[in-house]
């Protein structure tokens, strides 16, 4: 493959008249960076990793004519969102032309129940056009303000909502999505049902999404609400049990070891020192028996709005998921996280006491499978790469599932096997490697 360095990059641009390309230095470094610097195994891999140029596309008559300029001078091509990934996903590994899909930004049309979008368009922009007719995303990371709905499905996997709908991989959580490939003669693919699986978190290695069919779910008015407790295993057989709750409805169940609560400087005074808390979203008409269940574990409601009030000014869910790590750090850089698929409880509490205040516990409950349990995203005092590696080895050995979030390469940070079906229509649809390349490592070992 023709090197990055070896191409003239004024000829390439000068092939895309009346796209918008940047070629400043400082905005194509802006443009070229996530939040990988979340891992410190991850910055010290990509801290000088940039692009070439960039280039924003309206249309998909221009992204077919950058995917043929590409082909034509063997130029990587890297697909990015808002950037609000953790892992290097969007970070171009050998230069090359990023390609910025914040443009690409309409709704095609919504109805009850599904939705057509590019892949540019804002997941809360989304949502406040949805809610218009009554229906929303049904997940979102923490991101949900800024993060893209492409870059959601190419580099998420979960979030807000998965308590109740699982991740974006289980069948019905994606039902269609347009690519254009980089053969030869670029060209427009429709992959319908589970073909979508072909591209689903895939860091855009196989293809640029052009635009996306998604379900979608009924609105109810969220209330949010923080509920503190003594003891961190109570508070988090609470969560384990409004999770099981089927006649309560929610969005979100948050589990958080102090001093977690005391990185939560916008909330603070919700929550006393030395309590372990809970963050969650309510359905307004849950809120009753959900009282109940808090007294039935004695625990203290400190904060509770209604959907209305919760509308306005910061948002709970900003204080989960990777939000949490990104409030962690604000107070101390040292800080990084790990991503654990818990069996069960017993689990979290053995590995809560085993590290004590080395990985500080921090629970999202989910679907798996059809099956709810608890998923960490636990804040570790980082001290060497090796210690952090121990740390893994111990969860794995006890039978936690890590997904690892110090690695850009995609097998290697979640599902720890090749995908022959991802790999195979990579061949097809990008017979140079020349998307987003390094990131598929069976596509450098096949």
């Amino acid at each position: 493959m023709t090197t990055p360095q070896a191409i003239d990059w004024n000829s390439l641009a000068s092939e895309l008249t009346g796209i918008e390309i940047i070629n400043d230095p400082t905005q194509v470094a802006k443009l070229s960076l996530d939040y990988y610097h979340f891992s410190p195994v991850l910055e010290s891999q990509l801290k000088d990793k940039r692009g070439n140029i960039v280039v924003r596309p309206t249309t998909v008559a221009e992204v077919l004519e950058i995917a043929r300029v590409c082909v034509k001078y063997k130029a990587p091509l890297t697909v990015r969102g808002s950037g609000t990934g953790n892992y290097g996903q969007c970070i171009p590994l050998n230069g090359g032309l990023i390609l910025d899909t914040t443009r690409l930004n309409q709704i095609n049309w919504i109805k009850p129940g599904l939705a057509s979008v590019q892949p540019g368009v804002k997941l809360a922009a989304f949502d406040k056009e949805a809610h218009k007719i009554g229906w929303e995303l049904r997940m979102a990371p923490s991101t949900y303000r800024t993060a893209t709905i492409g870059g959601f499905i190419g580099g998420g996997s979960g979030g807000i909502g998965s308590i109740t709908y699982g991740v974006l991989r289980d069948r019905g959580n994606l039902h269609a999505v347009q690519v254009v490939t980089l053969e030869d003669q670029p060209r427009v693919i429709e992959l319908r049902s589970d073909q979508v699986q072909k591209v689903n978190h895939a860091y855009g290695t196989n293809g640029i999404i052009t635009e996306l069919e998604i379900p979608l779910g009924p609105v109810y008015p969220w209330a949010e609400v923080i509920v503190v407790f003594d003891d961190f295993m109570t508070a988090a057989r609470f969560g384990q049990a409004l999770g099981d709750a089927d006649g309560l409805i929610k969005k979100l169940i948050s589990i958080h070891a102090w001093p977690i609560p005391s990185y939560f400087a916008a909330v603070s005074n919700y929550l006393p020192e030395a309590k372990h808390c809970a963050l969650l979203m309510i359905a307004e008409s849950s809120l009753e028996p959900f009282q109940d269940l808090v007294r039935e574990y004695g625990g203290e409601v400190t904060y509770q709005k209604s959907a209305h009030e919760a509308s306005k000014g910061v948002s709970l869910a900003e204080f989960t998921w990777n939000h949490t790590t990104l409030h962690a750090r604000s107070v101390d850089p040292n800080l990084t996280y790990l991503q654990t698929s818990f069996v069960n409880l017993e689990q979290v509490e053995h590995l809560y006491h085993h590290f004590g205040d080395e990985v500080i516990m921090h629970l999202e409950f989910m679907r798996v499978a059809g099956k709810l349990i608890p998923v960490g995203l636990q804040i570790v005092r980082y001290s060497s790469e090796d210690r952090l590696n121990e740390i893994i080895r111990y969860h794995e050995d006890y039978g936690a599932l890590i997904a690892n979030p110090h690695t850009y390469i995609l097998e290697d940070g979640g599902m720890k096997t090749v995908d022959m079906e991802q790999l195979r229509f990579k061949e097809i649809v990008d017979p140079y490697g020349l998307m987003n390349p390094g990131k598929m490592r069976a596509w450098e070992h096949r």
